[in-house]
């Protein structure tokens, strides 16, 4: 830890994020005294991921920490510990009865035989799970609607989920209702929040050659290349096979995409060399791109070298692998390609989807002329004098 202080007993307090759980985090430079002092406590561990000692957060070993620590040393208090410890993607311990245990797998196994996929099982499988053990001692059997509102309250609030996840929460709870009718919740009282209308982050063409051109690993930029050329979503990529890409034709095959759909997209003219050079220096086995031989490549992974790609072609924007199929659909439909091909080749299911890219699509946009522009052209042509009317020249900076 360096530059916090000119003493070398300085100690940095964090609350941070450790294997999903909330934790104590102290930071310190190399001191056999502090070393000791800690160890005294009995319930840090050095975490080398950390480079500091780490301990279960809890108001009580703060406490502790401060009344052992702050007369032998200079305490430093982040403004982590000020912020709530229920954060989104930390792991919250459950107690579920063993009946509650085994109706929520009985839940999971129903979602399964309704063929919902992987994803949406485990997302609303953790929803109840994590409802009902709010609830308990209650069973479902005796629940009202305002536990679901206290739910909300108390757990999705504070934990700052999205909009997005409270919708899905009750799509689930909906589904629960279904399939256990002993349950009194009033499923046609549940109401789903109005979704937010938060529009995609897109790149301009010159940023997507700038970050094509800056990353200079063969796999990182025929991964990249390929989710903006076909615009295709992070786990179409990673679930693609080789018997999938048809250089011939130019085709790909997008196997059981999102709704278990499938689709054919194009594959880039431009794309080929790239990916022929790919495929003769890597030799995948079966998928396109491959973390080991004949297995998938990790998500993280691309997300990874994508953020370290995106600061190297100084790019300020937040870029995500969706970022890249958002910015492919935009560029079409400023290419003047229509909304029911773009539709098709995203594989929306409806053109309400796709018809959110008209509102970042700037090609029309920038050909309308602000009523400013119009009314000083017009006062100009009558004046016959200067269209620069808002110039600073004769202005007083303090009115």
């Amino acid at each position: 830890m360096k530059n916090l202080s000119t003493h070398d007993n300085t100690v940095l307090v964090k609350k941070v994020l450790h294997r999903k759980q909330v934790t104590l985090l102290l930071l310190f430079d190399y001191n056999k005294a502090l070393i000791t002092l800690v160890k005294s406590l009995k319930k840090f561990t050095f975490s080398r991921t950390q480079k500091g000692w780490v301990c279960p957060y809890s108001e009580a070993v703060l406490l502790e920490v401060q009344q052992c620590m702050a007369d032998v040393c200079v305490l430093l208090l982040h403004d982590s510990l000020n912020k709530n410890p229920l954060q989104r993607g930390v792991k919250n311990e459950r107690h579920l009865t063993s009946d509650h245990a085994r109706l929520v797998l009985d839940f999971t196994r129903y979602l399964a035989g309704k063929r919902y996929s992987e994803s949406t099982i485990a997302t609303y499988g953790t929803f109840v799970a994590d409802f009902i053990n709010f609830i308990q001692p209650k069973t479902l059997e005796v629940i009202g609607n305002r536990d679901v509102e206290r739910f909300f309250e108390q757990v999705f609030v504070p934990r700052q989920y999205s909009i997005s996840s409270q919708r899905q929460f009750v799509s689930a709870l909906k589904l629960l209702v279904a399939f256990y009718p002993k349950c009194t919740l009033d499923a046609l009282q549940l109401e789903r929040p109005k979704k937010s209308r938060i529009l995609p982050s897109v790149l301009s063409q010159n940023e997507v050659v700038r970050l094509l051109q800056l990353t200079k690993n063969l796999k990182h930029r025929t991964i990249l290349a390929l989710l903006y050329s076909a615009g295709l979503r992070i786990g179409e990529l990673l679930a693609m096979e080789l018997r999938h890409i048809d250089i011939s034709r130019r085709q790909l095959f997008v196997k059981n995409g999102k709704g278990r759909k499938d689709r054919y997209v194009i594959l880039a003219d431009s794309f080929v060399p790239l990916l022929q050079n790919y495929l003769l220096t890597y030799r995948p086995e079966r998928y396109f791109v491959e973390g080991v031989p004949s297995g998938m490549y990790s998500a993280s992974s691309i997300r990874k070298f994508l953020h370290l790609a995106t600061r190297k072609a100084g790019i300020a924007k937040k870029v995500t692998p969706h970022t890249l199929r958002h910015s492919y659909a935009t560029h079409l439909l400023e290419n003047g390609i229509g909304i029911r091909h773009i539709q098709e080749l995203l594989g929306h299911s409806k053109p309400e989807t796709t018809m959110i890219y008209t509102h970042v699509a700037k090609k029309d946009l920038l050909e309308i002329r602000s009523p400013l522009d119009t009314i000083l052209l017009n006062i100009s042509k009558e004046t016959k004098g200067s269209t620069h009317l808002l110039n600073t020249e004769n202005l007083n900076p303090f009115g």
